[in-house]
């Protein structure tokens, strides 16, 4: 038997990234997708990614493709499965936020329509067509019991309504999970949601002053920045089975921020 297949969306860098290094110091082969993939660039993105999930004794597998396009899935699967054979775990990462965070009563349809393509409308159709072929795998004979998971954010239930349509995105992404949990259950396919908190990415950079302060505060049980490591850790637990009867649990990654306090 070979090794598992893991494919990882948006995995150039900060979180994706983190992941992809921790299933393959898990043991996991890496497709790793993201818009670009230069090799003459080996400083930075997915062929630096690439490099490091190597010394870590693994093959990853630098895959170009836009996750807003729907027919960029099926160039994204054929290459996995040209490479490797099979699609065991799918971890959908890709994510934006704004470009410029707006007040709610000036967000535009420009920006909403560009934040739920990328982050909501491209994972669903994308896991639909990896859900499909994962089951076309487990009436093949079951190699690894397959596993889907969706990266979503503490702002699927926190409102920031100067970034309306990534806290949209996020809970719309949470449902999607849950329904894909329901629906892929009777196939053997587990799937579950993480919710990472404030984790320090370049998505993160450019509000630092603003969480340093908030976490100095005391927003957070555990008081510091949380890692794309951190993330990548719990991605790895759901990967080997270790919550294997919790399917469709949904795990928060951010230092207690979700516990109710008094």
């Amino acid at each position: 038997m070979g090794k598992a297949i893991a494919l990882v969306t948006g995995a150039s860098r900060g979180i994706g990234r983190g992941i992809a290094l921790c299933l393959a110091e898990h043991g996991y082969d890496i497709a790793a997708v993201a818009t670009s993939a230069d090799p003459n660039n080996p400083e930075k993105g997915l062929y630096e990614v690439k490099a490091r999930v190597e010394e870590r004794g693994q093959r990853c597998l630098p895959i170009a493709g836009d996750i807003s396009q729907r027919a960029d899935h099926a160039k994204i699967i054929q290459a996995a499965l040209d490479e490797y054979g099979s699609v065991d775990v799918l971890v959908n990462n890709a994510g934006v936020a704004p470009k410029q965070r707006l007040d709610i009563l000036e967000t535009t349809e420009e920006s909403y329509d560009r934040v739920l393509g990328i982050n909501l409308r491209g994972p669903f159709f994308l896991t639909q067509a990896v859900a499909n072929q994962m089951i076309k795998q487990a009436q093949a004979g079951v190699r690894f019991r397959p596993v889907i998971v969706f990266i979503t954010s503490i702002s699927a239930d926190t409102a920031s309504p100067n970034r309306a349509e990534y806290c949209i995105s996020k809970a719309g992404l949470s449902m999607v999970a849950q329904n894909f949990a329901v629906r892929l259950a009777p196939h053997g396919i587990n799937v579950y949601e993480i919710r990472p908190g404030i984790i320090a990415t370049d998505m993160t950079a450019a509000v630092k002053e603003k969480y340093d302060k908030l976490i100095a505060e005391g927003l957070l049980l555990q008081n510091r920045w949380g890692t794309p490591e951190d993330v990548g850790k719990a991605v790895a637990a759901l990967a080997k089975g270790y919550l294997d009867y919790a399917t469709g649990a949904v795990i928060e990654v951010g230092g207690g921020f979700g516990v109710k306090r008094l």
